[in-house]
Order: structure tokens, then C-alpha cells, then sequence
């Protein structure tokens, strides 16, 4: 991996005419060690938010020796990567093949779900493998209600009521029980933990049974742009929400279970930047070599704020336009689907222009993951840069609005 001491650098430098991908990995490995030391109990970096070799060995590196993985290709990546690192199966709803690999080729033996036949499943493969059930943790998943970006109760979770029958039933079947629970993506508030937490005890409190652990899922929030308009939303840092569910754990009696959380967004999100070059300028519409269906796809949906930096070409000597007025371009993607378009305007000096560049900053957290090979535009290209995009000099011009702009 090529090294650069900036993004500015970098782009000046190869004049890329292909979106790059820019690894700070000194910001992961703060991020991920901060986490590690403000949580009281194990943390699992949840490997769905980024799971490229080269982010798996950084947070591994940093001290983190468990992953929350979903899926057979997560079970190798963290392997390969993290040898001797435990794995949580997590994902409530899995195919029979899967729980055998994990149980039998992984030596995986946590697991999470959500229903009966679930718990009838993992039993079948347990017993064909001769496996002691008493060597095996059950999660049982609960469904919560929260503020955050992305709410994930929808799809996964028990009502209160039915959870107490899985754990009773996982029980006596000689399985170890937990329960865990998720609050969702970015959350908005610190008391949404608190809401599930108080969930939980409800449901311990009427089933009965010992519990072997407690995990409170993700949620936790990363570090976004705003509306350079309005006052920036109120979104808690990671460090604050700690110190609060530390409190919130003690309150609701759960500091003497074994503890897990499953962070993402907030160790990997820093950790990448993007660096984009200006295809062409029409008007306040800015057509870049990215968009929804490669890096951007968080923007797209309208609920994460991406914050972006100008990086003009030099070799333009004339510019129209004052350089020190800053105006919102709506962003189009470089594919040729009419709907490849962000939700929210970058606002650039007025004075950006076809074959300019611009950084899109902490972006490390579902880029990567979630891009395709649509139209056949696939970036793919990485290169480890020094300065993390928040601590270059000089504030970045862009935020993202959450007006929408007309044509």
C-alpha cells in the first residue's frame, strides 16, 4: 500500500482520475483502542461495517481479539486475519450449513436468534456433531425501540413476552443462555441504551433462568458533518456513552454479567476518507467518479451527513466565481442510472470546477462494504495516508445539507 502524508498530497501527486480510497490507520487504531479501554466488558468489532483484511488485522493489532460475525465469508476474513480471535455468530436468522461450519470448522460456540425453530436448528446440528449443549451460549434476541439513524428492530427481535419462553426453553435444554439486543445504527441519544437495558431486566426478571452474559448489541455513533447553516445536531460521542451505559449497566443491576458490545461505526468510521475527482461541473450540479451505488450509498439514504474538503487541480489558472463564497452543489454518481444522485448537496466554494478533486471524509464504516460492481464502476484502488482527514490543516468547506435542492 502506497503511503502519502496527505489526501491533498496524494491527489496532486497521481492526479486520479478514479476514486481512492485513503487508510489512516493510526486513526483506527486510536479509535478501536479508546473503545477497548471505555467499555467494561469485551468488545467484538462488528465486521459487517468493514471487513477489508487490511482494517481486520489494524483492530486486531490494537487489542481487539473478538468479532461479531454473520456469514461464512466473515467467519474466514476474521480468521485469516485474526487467527486466535474468538467469534460471536450473531446474525438471528442463519442457514442450517452455516451453523455447522461455524460449530464444527470454526470452533464457534456463541450464537444469537430470535425464534423457535431457530433454537431447533442449532439443536439438530449440536446433537448430529455430538456436541454438549452446556459448551454452547444462546443469545436470545430482543426487539428495542430508540432514536438512531438506522433503526433495526424491524427485521430481528423477540417481543418481551416471547423471549422469556426462548430462554426457558433453551434452558431446559441444557444450552447456556444470554440475551442481547441492538438499538440501532448511529444513535441520536444516550438513553436509548437505558430503554433496552430496562427491556432486558423485564425479561430476566420473568424467565427465571441463569444468564451466562449480556451483549447491548451496536448503535454506537461516529462523527459526521451537518448543515453549515444550522447548529450541529446534538449526537453524543462515543466516550459520553460509555460513562453513561457504565451508570445505566450499574443502575439496572447487569455489572455482574460478563458484558459484550458490538462497535462498528465507531472504531472504523475515521479511519478512511475518499478522494473524488470532479467529472464534470454543470451549473450547482457537481457529476463526480463515485455515487450511491460505489462509496456513497450512507448519503444516499439522506441519514448520514458526509463532511468533504476542495482539493482544486493547479493546473486550472482561471476559476470563476469568489473563492471565499461557499454554495451548495447538488452531487451526482458516475453511473448512468438517473437516480444516482445524493440527498444532500455538498457546499464548495463557488469557485470548484471540472477536474477539481474532494475529499469525503470518514467514510470508513459501510463504504466499502456496501459498494457494487453496478455499471462497472468499482473502486478499488487504497493507499495508506498519514494525516487523518480531520486533522489537516484548515476545516474542511463542505457539509452536506439537509435541504433538497432544485435542479
Amino acid at each position: 500500500m502506497d503511503l502519502y502524508e496527505s489526501a491533498r498530497a496524494m491527489a496532486l501527486a497521481l492526479r486520479p482520475d478514479q476514486s481512492i480510497y485513503c487508510f489512516h490507520p493510526k486513526m483506527l487504531t486510536r479509535d478501536a483502542k479508546a473503545f477497548v479501554e471505555g467499555f467494561s466488558g469485551k468488545t467484538a468489532y462488528a465486521v459487517k461495517t468493514n471487513g477489508e483484511p487490511f482494517v481486520l488485522k489494524t483492530v486486531a493489532e490494537a487489542g481487539i481479539t473478538c468479532f461479531d460475525v454473520a456469514s461464512p465469508a466473515e467467519f474466514a476474513a476474521v480468521r485469516a486475519a485474526a487467527p486466535n480471535a474468538e467469534m460471536l455468530y450473531m446474525h438471528p436468522v442463519k442457514a442450517q450449513s452455516d451453523i455447522r461450519l461455524a460449530l464444527e470448522t470454526y470452533g464457534i460456540r456463541t450464537l444469537a436468534l430470535d425464534h423457535e425453530d431457530e433454537v431447533a436448528k442449532i439443536l439438530r446440528i449440536v446433537r448430529a456433531l455430538d456436541l454438549n449443549p452446556g459448551d454452547i451460549t444462546l443469545f436470545v434476541r430482543i426487539a428495542t425501540k430508540g432514536h438512531a439513524a438506522y433503526e433495526l428492530s424491524r427485521k430481528f427481535g423477540a417481543a418481551p413476552g416471547h423471549a422469556v419462553e426462548l430462554l426457558q426453553r433453551i434452558d431446559r435444554i441444557g444450552f447456556k443462555c444470554g440475551l442481547c439486543f441492538h438499538v440501532g445504527s448511529q444513535i441520536e441519544e444516550a438513553e436509548t441504551y437505558e430503554r433496552a437495558l430496562a427491556s432486558a431486566d423485564w425479561v430476566r426478571g420473568r424467565a427465571g433462568v441463569e444468564l451466562a452474559g449480556l451483549d447491548l448489541g451496536g448503535g454506537f455513533p461516529a462523527e459526521y458533518g451537518h448543515d453549515p447553516r444550522r447548529k450541529a445536531p446534538p449526537t453524543p460521542s462515543t466516550a459520553a456513552i460509555l460513562r453513561t451505559l457504565k451508570s445505566d449497566i450499574v443502575e439496572w443491576g447487569f455489572d455482574g454479567l460478563p458484558l459484550v458490545a458490538e462497535p462498528g461505526r465507531a472504531i472504523c468510521a475515521r479511519s478512511i476518507s475518499l478522494v473524488v475527482r470532479v467529472l464534470l461541473k454543470k451549473g450547482r450540479r457537481l457529476y463526480i467518479n463515485d455515487g450511491i451505488w460505489s462509496s456513497l450509498s450512507d448519503s444516499w439514504t439522506g441519514k448520514i451527513t458526509l463532511p468533504a474538503r476542495h482539493i482544486p487541480d493547479p493546473a486550472r489558472r482561471r476559476r470563476n466565481g469568489d473563492p471565499s463564497k461557499i454554495v451548495p452543489f447538488k452531487v451526482c454518481g458516475a453511473t448512468c442510472d438517473s437516480v444516482d444522485i445524493l440527498s444532500r448537496p455538498f457546499w464548495l466554494p463557488e469557485t470548484v470546477d471540472t477536474g477539481d478533486w474532494i475529499e469525503i471524509g470518514h467514510i470508513g464504516a459501510y463504504s466499502l462494504a456496501l459498494r457494487t460492481h453496478f455499471n462497472g464502476f468499482y473502486p478499488d484502488t487504497i493507499v495508506e495516508v498519514e494525516t487523518a482527514f480531520h486533522e489537516e490543516e484548515g476545516a474542511p468547506e463542505s457539509f452536506a445539507s439537509i435541504e433538497t435542492m432544485a435542479d
